[in-house]
């Protein structure tokens, strides 16, 4: 299947000149069929049946049309007794204050009654009992190779933590309480940020999906004691094709695996996302994002959070994390192009400002899918580079984060287009006078690419430089324009992550790490700023 496929129902001429949310809504109105945003849907019939008192997860019935999957809107009978039900696929994220505020996700594979959350400051005293959110998703039968799909996601959000602080919490329904003795295996617990800045980690990846490789790397993650992780997008594959359209190959019991996989660390450390290609999901909202808001719980400080899920910022310690929707300017996969209208673009300029401005934040982080600067596969986009690239350099952004590439690889400093200061592996660098380090972190799990015709692998006790390296990037027009550039510096061809130590003081630091599979390090550098 290829980007030009045009979904049936939709004449070929035409599908080719629209976008994804051109070709929902001309479908949805050739089919007289009614569209549900998630904020309609969850204020409509989830909300009004969590809040009616019957507390029944949600759903819609396996014999629905296929022509249409979307939020469900109508309540679903529990036919499974709860004792034998048993939730899975936690994962936790910050709202927008860390210290104050955690979200807390989880998945029930049927529905049951009174979904709910315990929380407390030790493991045997979750006293406090709190209902949860259901957004529930009904995908029906999109080939005769799959089944009709019915998903079960829980919300809870804790604001008024106390900073720095463990907390522990067991989540149940009824007939499954956490807090019995043959339960209390099932109990997680996650830490605020700290209420003054301290020595911290945080890790990074994209493209993971599900696999052994990705297993292996969130076990590896845990083994780093983060406070948090950044994934940059195309997050489980359950869209396979990643075009962005509805005739993309699609199974969303890939959903179930993902977060059964990711359940060991991301049920513990805040497990931050943002949208990739492979995340625009195409029957649930016009722009893909209904199923994304349906599973996760991200920070809504964004331009349009009920809309634009993947986009937002926290600030942990010393350091401010923006994150980005590349979909939303990309030139290479044009499907969402342009959806904010402006929005996400005039936000990040505002929202860089204010972290540059606030005290006691010495480093500012910027992640996204779509690479700003890579050699691999999908090499660099063009569209990320015009409307954010001046952005990044005119805040100085300490360092950015992506995935897309399937490999890992580093730049040097780079200040207008160009190389500001070559970083060999053990350097460190200076933004406010070099420019900016950009990392394609996208080993994460996901079948790996490769580099150029005779363009080696370059790393830490591995080095084999390239005065020059042949590669392109993409235009508005959809097409590559080729580059030779200077500014590939580390290159390594296996499943990796990023691994940042931060640092305050009088001599604040990011010490980045990439490390491999096997737990070798294959890069090092840091990042100071220079007194302003």
């Amino acid at each position: 299947m290829t980007e030009d496929t045009p979904h049936v129902g939709i004449p070929e001429q035409l599908a080719r000149r629209m976008s994804m949310p051109e070709q929902h809504e001309y479908l949805r109105a050739r089919h007289a069929r009614p569209k549900l945003s998630r904020r309609g849907a969850l204020a409509g019939g989830l909300a009004a049946g969590v809040a009616g008192g019957a507390g029944l997860l949600l759903g819609r019935s396996s014999t629905a049309s296929a022509a249409s999957p979307e939020l469900a809107s109508a309540p679903a009978t529990a036919h499974v007794d709860g004792s034998v039900v048993a939730p899975f696929g936690r994962h936790l994220a910050f709202g927008a204050d860390p210290k104050t505020q955690m979200r807390i996700s989880w998945q029930v594979p049927f529905a049951v009654k009174n979904p709910y959350l315990r929380v407390g400051v030790t493991p045997w005293e979750l006293s406090r009992k709190i209902e949860a959110e259901v957004r529930a998703l009904h995908t029906p039968s999109l080939s005769s190779k799959l089944p009709a799909v019915d998903q079960y996601y829980l919300h809870v959000g804790l604001d008024g933590l106390k900073a720095g602080t463990t907390y522990y919490y067991g989540i149940g329904h009824d007939g499954f309480d956490p807090t019995t003795p043959e339960r209390m295996s099932t109990i997680g617990s996650f830490r605020t940020a700290p209420a003054s800045p301290e020595k911290f980690v945080f890790t990074a990846f994209g493209d993971q999906g599900v696999s052994y490789h990705a297993l292996a790397n969130d076990q590896l993650i845990l083994g780093q004691n983060p406070s948090f992780h950044l994934h940059a997008g195309d997050i489980c594959y359950a869209d396979s094709s990643g075009q962005g359209k509805e005739s993309d190959t699609y199974d969303a019991r890939v959903w179930d695996q993902f977060l059964a996989q990711t359940d060991s660390v991301a049920s513990r450390v805040p497990w931050m996302v943002t949208t990739g290609n492979h995340d625009m999901e195409a029957w649930y909202s016009p722009n893909g994002y209904g199923g994304q808001s349906a599973r996760w719980s991200m920070p809504e400080n964004g331009p349009d959070p009920a809309n634009a899920p993947g986009i937002y910022s926290f600030v942990y310690g010393n350091v401010g994390v923006v994150a980005l929707d590349a979909n939303d300017v990309s030139y290479e996969i044009p499907a969402n192009k342009g959806y904010t209208e402006g929005k996400q673009t005039a936000w990040l300029d505002k929202r860089l400002a204010e972290l540059r401005a606030q005290p006691g934040i010495d480093f500012v982080v910027v992640f996204f899918h779509h690479c700003m600067y890579s050699t691999s596969t999908h090499a660099s986009d063009g569209g990320v580079r015009d409307a954010w690239l001046p952005l990044l350099t005119k805040h100085q952004v300490d360092l950015v984060i992506n995935g897309h590439n399937h490999v890992y690889e580093r730049t040097d400093a780079i200040k207008g287009g160009e190389v500001g200061k070559p970083v060999p592996v053990g350097a460190s660098t200076d933004p406010t006078r070099d420019g900016i380090v950009y990392v394609t972190a996208g080993g994460a799990g996901k079948e790996l690419y490769s580099f150029g015709l005779g363009v080696k692998d370059s790393y830490e006790g591995n080095v084999h430089d390239h005065d020059t390296i042949l590669t392109f990037h993409w235009t508005k027009l959809r097409l590559p324009d080729p580059d030779t550039v200077e500014w590939s510096r580390v290159r390594y061809t296996g499943f990796s992550f990023l691994a940042v130590e931060a640092e305050s003081g009088t001599a604040p630091v990011l010490k980045v790490s990439a490390l491999a599979e096997s737990g070798k390090r294959i890069d090092y550098f840091e990042v100071k700023r220079s007194s302003s």
